[in-house]
């Protein structure tokens, strides 16, 4: 079955994985059903990246910021240049930004540091965030709850339906990769149970998160329909009407007019 004005909102296409075939690739996506896609960024070279396969390809768009890995080593004056791009009609949200408490690769004091930082500057610059949150869930509803004013997406969710539930209320839309293909997603399916159609985002995170039947391959965006086939089951809709959801949802979340 072929799906179509498919959304991926959060890929990683700067990634060195597409070195050898970035362009043929995503030359491609559009006659496989992708109409468009969200380059979200981990650092400032991935932010600068982002940004310019936002302008090289017409259907990309992008999110700028610094990942919680990247929170130590993050330059004095990376706040000004984030508020510099994003003053681009093609960045439409800062992050991905968050805490991830599984790797530690930050200590945590910098990485909620850092985390604040850029909520605050979200709210200065009226835009959506990207939430990354590993093993650290108290933690970020803790930051998030600091900032009433912002809104985002918590992409790639893992978390509890009670988790989502909370999120819902805060006014988050939750992003879901092929983790839910997955044969022990007990958890992440119970939380989709829970989150309505008109919160819902689909995404690949890729390369990474490649879905069944695709498990252990570079993960791309043509991949998406079989996290979409999942979620549609679960929701009980047909995948097309979940992809136009899904679709309608991250437009209004991030500005964007197709």
């Amino acid at each position: 079955m072929q799906l179509t004005g498919i959304f991926d909102s959060h890929a990683h296409y700067d990634d060195p994985k597409f070195e050898e075939d970035r362009e043929d690739l995503i030359s491609s996506l559009s006659s496989n059903g992708i109409r468009a896609v969200l380059n979200a960024s981990s650092d400032m070279e991935t932010s600068r990246n982002s940004f310019q396969l936002a302008h090289r390809y017409p259907f990309f768009w992008c999110a700028v910021g610094v990942h919680p890995h990247e929170a130590e080593g993050v330059a004095e004056n990376y706040l000004e240049e984030l508020t510099q791009m994003s003053q681009d009609d093609k960045v439409v949200a800062i992050g991905e930004i968050g805490l991830d408490y599984h790797y530690d690769l930050s200590p945590r004091d910098i990485q909620k540091n850092v985390f604040r930082q850029q909520m605050e500057l979200a709210k200065q610059l009226h835009l959506p965030v990207v939430i990354h949150s590993r093993e650290a869930t108290q933690d970020t509803l803790e930051v998030l709850n600091e900032f009433p004013e912002v809104t985002g997406v918590i992409h790639c969710f893992s978390g509890s339906a009670e988790t989502a539930k909370q999120l819902l209320n805060m006014g988050y839309y939750i992003g879901f990769t092929g983790v839910i293909t997955f044969k022990n997603a007990k958890k992440t399916v119970s939380a989709a149970e829970v989150v309505p159609l008109d919160r819902m985002l689909i995404e690949t995170d890729c390369p990474y998160m490649a879905p069944v039947p695709c498990r252990g391959k570079r993960c791309d965006s043509t991949m998406l329909p079989y996290t979409v086939e999942k979620l549609a089951e679960i929701k009980q809709v047909s995948p097309q009407e979940l992809v136009a959801h899904a679709r309608e949802n991250t437009c209004r979340l991030f500005g964007i007019s197709l």
